[in-house]
């Protein structure tokens, strides 16, 4: 990977804001599981949206990629499916959303089936499947600390009991798969559930393909045995987690207008306009867009991560520049994502002159009155560490030097065309490495 040489400047203009890669997962994987064609329009083709359309074929589906849109034939179309050829191998890259949400899928389908990946995948917990797996005698063989899982056998419908404070990509993988088993299914959580905005969304997109799941308080889900997706035309709405990039621009003096947000999304990530707003950023509409505005100093605030932890590193460099204490709580799931996220939005912000002292599933940061920058600076390849630099760049005094710049291609791959559109200043720099 290479690295940029980004100067202060501000961003001003308009931006479409990518699709929402959470809804996108789920509307591929919806159509791909149905028995019919449906249309998926408003994607982008990420690293991540990649792995989850190769996975779904893997299973049979036919998907044809255009511009900014999929035609999706689902596995039990008459004309899709395909014959078992052995080991099915499936390439997860770095995409723990296609890991989680696929592993179950695939025990509808004769196996084995052989999940591999990169970067720090293999280092994901995966014990919640482990022990669905041995309590129904479903074999599998894994390798400790890297991704190359065999699953081999059948999911059967009945009780599962499931902890909510792992993650919710493992309810929405058993969400998927258990309406087409033979029997009645009901997920219980046996523990307070995080990150409910994600199961929304799923529940939302599976209620839009014709599945229909009974939602008690989040506690425990019925899920009837038989159903069947059906196909249909879905445009995937705006995504908050790369809207907070451009949010947090705002409250920090850029005015970015900002195009193709559903301000009634689903989205957990949404809060990332609740949070700004509590520390002093009004939003308002122009240009057929929203513009974040603040007219004095941010205000610090307590910042719950339970249920936004994808927005937490871009808020921290909100924070960062407030006045006060700001602490951000209930975060501990950061350490298990692309990086560790706690360590690196600590480590690269203070070496731009922040204060954020580091705990165990939390920050605190006391507000500093200015980011100096003059310093090389590390994506730890994680996207949204790239994108919260790039946005901590407009705002520092002199120009730093970003590591491993091109991270952001696994989620959102046109972020330094649209950086340099609104007008980010960057070079390539050679470290003389």
């Amino acid at each position: 990977m290479g690295n940029l040489n980004v100067l202060p400047k501000k961003l001003t203009g308009s931006v479409k804001v990518p699709p929402s890669k959470s809804m996108a997962h789920r509307a591929v994987i919806c159509a791909a599981l149905s028995n019919g064609v449906s249309k998926i329009t408003n994607i982008d083709f990420s690293d991540d949206m990649i792995a989850t359309i190769q996975a779904m074929e893997s299973f049979g589906a036919k998907i044809t990629k255009q511009t900014d849109e999929l035609e999706v034939i689902g596995i039990f179309h008459e004309t899709a499916g395909k014959e078992n050829q052995g080991e099915n191998t499936i390439d997860c890259n770095e995409s723990g959303s296609t890991l989680r949400f696929v592993i179950p899928i695939s025990t509808l389908f004769p196996g084995p089936h052989r999940f591999i990946g990169r970067g720090k995948l293999g280092e994901r917990p995966l014990d919640t499947y482990y022990k669905i797996f041995e309590q129904q005698g479903v074999a599998y063989q894994y390798r400790e600390g890297e991704l190359n899982l065999v699953v081999d056998g059948k999911l059967q419908s009945g009780l599962y009991e499931v902890e909510g404070n792992v993650s919710s990509q493992f309810i929405t993988g058993l969400l998927f798969t258990l309406p087409l088993l033979d029997g009645d299914s009901t997920i219980v959580i046996t523990t307070e559930l995080e990150s409910k905005g994600y199961i929304d969304l799923t529940l939302s997109a599976m209620k839009d393909f014709g599945i229909e799941v009974v939602n008690n308080d989040y506690k425990e889900f019925f899920i009837k045995g038989k159903q069947k997706y059906k196909a249909r035309d879905y445009r995937v709405e705006a995504d908050y987690s790369q809207a907070a990039f451009f949010l947090v621009a705002n409250a920090l003096k850029n005015e970015v207008v900002m195009h193709d947000l559903n301000l009634d999304s689903l989205q957990g990530d949404k809060e990332a306009i609740e949070i700004l707003e509590r520390m002093g950023m009004g939003l308002r509409e122009k240009d057929g867009g929203f513009v974040g505005e603040a007219d004095d100093r941010l205000i610090a605030t307590t910042i719950d991560g339970s249920q936004c932890p994808d927005i937490i590193p871009v808020i921290s460099l909100a924070a960062a520049l407030s006045d006060g204490t700001t602490e951000i709580i209930n975060a501990g799931r950061l350490r298990i994502k692309e990086s560790d996220r706690l360590h690196a939005t600590t480590t690269e912000l203070n070496k731009l002159g922040a204060n954020i002292t580091e705990l165990e599933d939390g920050l605190v940061i006391e507000g500093v009155s200015q980011l100096n920058g003059g310093v090389e600076v590390w994506s730890h390849k994680d996207h949204r560490i790239a994108m919260m630099l790039a946005i901590a760049s407009t705002v520092c005094n002199e120009p730093i030097i970003i590591k491993d710049y091109e991270a952001v291609s696994k989620s959102y791959p046109n972020f330094w065309q649209h950086f340099k559109q609104l007008g980010g200043h960057f070079v390539e720099w050679n470290m003389g490495e």
